[in-house]
Parts: C-alpha cells; sequence; structure tokens
C-alpha cells in the first residue's frame, strides 16, 4: 500500500491509500495542503552571489576570447580597400602619359588619377638683369681689378633672388642661380647658404678639347678677363677645372626654368585655388583620391589661355575631364586644360604664350566652373604652382 503524506494543522499523519468506499468513511478534522516555509539563510545567499558572479566571468571570457574577431574583420574589408586607393595613387604618377595615344585618357586612368623664400614680382627682365624701382634697368660696368672672391650668406625669411644680387653689387640674377646650381628658386629656404661671387657671371667646368679662347668667344668674354678673374699665369687648361667667366649670364630659358617661370598662369582674370596638386578628399565620393593638377575657380566663359607656347597635341571630351586641351612644349612639357564650355584651339595648332585655347566651363567630372589645368614632365606629373609664375 501507497504511503501518501499529509499536513494538517496540527500534526503530520500517515494516511494509507484506500479504496474510494473505505476513504468516504473516514473523517479528517482541519485538512489543509498549505505551502511548505523556507527561511533563506546566509549561505545560501553566498553561493547564490558566487554562482552569478562566476556565470558572469565565464561569458565575459568568452567575449574577451572572441572580440579579436571584430578588428580582425575590420581589418579585413578596410586594408583592401586603402591597398587599392594606393595602387591607383601610385598608378597616377608612375604611368607614363602617352599623348600621341587616345587611350591614355581611358577614363578607367582618368578617374584613377583625376619658402619661406620671397618670389620677385618685376623687379629684373627676361635676360635677369636687376631693374631700378622705377622699372629702369640698372647698368652697370664690369671692369677685372682683382681675381675673384667669395662670401657666403644665410638666406633670411622675406629674401629674394634680386634683393640679395643688389644687396652684394650683382646686376644680374643668373650669378646667383648659376654660381650656386640652384635648380628651382622656389626651393630656396630660410637657413640655406648661398655662395656671393664679387662679379657678375658664372662658373664653367671646362670640357676635353676647350681652349680659353674657345670659351671665352661662347661667354662673349675676353681672355684676359677670364685669366685676371681667375688668377691664371697661362692660358693653359685642364679638363675638369672650374673657370668663373665674368660678365656671362644663363639663357632666357634657362633662367625663367630657374625661376620658375617657364609657365604663366592660364586664367588672367580673378580666380580661387579650389583645390591642390596632389593626395586629397574626393569632393564627389568625399574618398580620399589623387589629384593630378591645380584647379582654379572662376566664372564660366572665362578665357583660357596657353600656360607655354607650343604645339596642341590633342583636343577632345572625357567624361571626367569634359572638353580638355593637351599641348606639347618644350624640353618634355606638356600641359593639360579640362572642363572646358568650349574649346577654341584645334590639334597642330602651333600657340604663343597667352593665345587664348578655351573657355572655363565645368563638363565631365565636375562640382562646379573651373579650370583643371596639370603639367607633365617627359610623361611625369609635376605640381603646376612649382613652374608658374
Amino acid at each position: 500500500m501507497e504511503i501518501i503524506n499529509y499536513y494538517t494543522s496540527e500534526r503530520e499523519v500517515s494516511w494509507p491509500r484506500l479504496r474510494n468506499r473505505e476513504r468516504s468513511h473516514v473523517k479528517v478534522k482541519a485538512l489543509t495542503l498549505p505551502r511548505k516555509s523556507r527561511s533563506f539563510s546566509i549561505k545560501e545567499m553566498f553561493f547564490t552571489v558566487r554562482a552569478a558572479l562566476f556565470s558572469f566571468a565565464v561569458t565575459t571570457r568568452s567575449l574577451i576570447r572572441y572580440a579579436w574577431m571584430i578588428p580582425a574583420v575590420c581589418a579585413a574589408v578596410i586594408i583592401p580597400v586603402m591597398i587599392s586607393h594606393l595602387i591607383d595613387y601610385s598608378m597616377s604618377f608612375a604611368k607614363v602619359v602617352d599623348f600621341e595615344n587616345g587611350n591614355a585618357f581611358a577614363d578607367e586612368y582618368l578617374n584613377a588619377a583625376m619658402s619661406s623664400f620671397a618670389l620677385d614680382s618685376v623687379f629684373y627682365d627676361r635676360d635677369g638683369n636687376i631693374l631700378s624701382s622705377d622699372g629702369t634697368l640698372t647698368v652697370s660696368s664690369l671692369v677685372i681689378k682683382e681675381p675673384v672672391t667669395y662670401q657666403t650668406y644665410t638666406v633670411r625669411s622675406g629674401d629674394t633672388i634680386s634683393g640679395i644680387s643688389k644687396k652684394f653689387g650683382l646686376s644680374n640674377i643668373s650669378t646667383l642661380i648659376a654660381v650656386n646650381n640652384i635648380s628651382n628658386v622656389r626651393s630656396l629656404r630660410s637657413g640655406q647658404k648661398l655662395s656671393i661671387p664679387s662679379y657678375d657671371g658664372l662658373v664653367h667646368v671646362v670640357a676635353a678639347g676647350e681652349t680659353l679662347s674657345s670659351i671665352a668667344t661662347k661667354y662673349n668674354a675676353t681672355v684676359e678677363d677670364i685669366l685676371d678673374v681667375n688668377n691664371l699665369a697661362s692660358e693653359t687648361l685642364q679638363k675638369g677645372m672650374s673657370l668663373f667667366i665674368p660678365g656671362a649670364r644663363l639663357d632666357s630659358e634657362s633662367l625663367q626654368r630657374a625661376m620658375g617661370e617657364l609657365f604663366m598662369y592660364p586664367i588672367k582674370a580673378t580666380w580661387r585655388l579650389s583645390s591642390r596638386f596632389g593626395y586629397r578628399i574626393d569632393p564627389i565620393k568625399n574618398t580620399p583620391s589623387s589629384h593630378t593638377g591645380i584647379d582654379l575657380a572662376c566664372p564660366e566663359g572665362t578665357s583660357i589661355y596657353a600656360a607655354m607656347s607650343g604645339t596642341v597635341a590633342y583636343t577632345g571630351f572625357s567624361s571626367v575631364y569634359g572638353n580638355y586641351v593637351i599641348i606639347k612644349h618644350h624640353d618634355g612639357y606638356q600641359t593639360l586644360y579640362a572642363h572646358m564650355s568650349k574649346i577654341i584651339a584645334k590639334k597642330n595648332d602651333k600657340v604663343s604664350q597667352g593665345t587664348v585655347i578655351g573657355l572655363v566651363g565645368s563638363t565631365g567630372y565636375s562640382t562646379g566652373p573651373h579650370l583643371h589645368f596639370s603639367v607633365y614632365k617627359n610623361g611625369k606629373l609635376v605640381d603646376p604652382l612649382t613652374v608658374l609664375k
């Protein structure tokens, strides 16, 4: 017989499981089934808290164990994107541009590509002769009285080539440029040392087979002056010897190159430099990209001028550069003018510096009217601001 425990209000009794007929004759008073009461001890509370803390620790450890996956996933997504941008950026600067081949301007390439030293104003003429404050030519006669001597000068903030030359009694800026082998005046910085000769002139390195007479003829100088200024007792020369040639000067093209004046600005009207050369944030996609030139923002219809004399090598339309003109210049230079509203120049046209070749517009990949201007040297990009006057 199965035994079932019951709780009464007075005491606990064992109640045999009876048959229904027998159970009906049994009388039980005050039969109830209340819940058992339990007291919550401190020990049980301790074990409960400990279990909760253990569960929290296990969960935290699991999260920490897999936390590395979050930055790993981010890196897996971001790094390939960054690498692709860097590859595109490098390609746009390393790829040699073939201006005779139309596919050089295929859209995929265009999408990928898309000093404390003061500069003189008009204080010298095209030949480098220093002008007075009223614009007149400073005339000085060259008289050789003693051998050439040199002083060292430290460039200061605000200095100019013409100012330094005048300070030391020189009359042509090409002297300092030639003697100090300055390839670009814009690269000069405050604190740089310059060698200042006591006469105007330049240094010539004697080549095999040259004579004093041939050198004098080349620079329109006299043999006597070359002998005196270099303190030479005879006309015997040796290959590699450095001679100071008094009164000699750089040709105008070399001078302009050194002064960063090979190119004039292609816009004469008022403009705003809206984007520089090099790495930037794309104004439309808002993503990092390389910029192959400079952007000069100005009203639509503004005249665009050839920055230097040359031959129009290409004209056309690109979904990126819109209407564009390419001009081939001497010494391996090419210039690109883009986003034109109208092309005026024609292929194979011979243009002079300052010739109108088109009008400013906003064609192609553009956010507003501006001129995109790029400069190439032997097929490689050059920052236009380093060669513009």
